[in-house]
């Protein structure tokens, strides 16, 4: 029998058709399409890809949660308590 193996885990790994991997891939598509114009961009450094965006508002408004360290994540909290 003919056969290769799929390394891909993340997005497709709980998908039980090549159908319904078609359609998870056209759906990240898509995503990423919608990224790309919002000013999304990819960022390769050291053998990874970080997908950044300058603005936390926009970052945030597609539901994302910034992997940026917590003491980097606090400077982009607003302060509402000023006196």
């Amino acid at each position: 029998m003919n056969y290769f193996t799929w390394e891909e885990k993340g997005l497709t790994n709980d998908c039980v058709s090549l159908e319904s991997m078609a359609a998870r891939f056209e759906e990240a598509a898509k995503l990423m399409r919608k990224m790309s114009k919002e000013g999304f961009e990819l960022k390769n450094e050291s053998s990874k890809q970080y997908i950044i965006h300058k603005d936390p508002k926009i970052f945030e408004s597609l539901g994302f949660i910034s992997e940026e360290k917590p003491f980097k994540q606090l400077k982009l909290i607003p302060d509402t308590n000023k006196l």
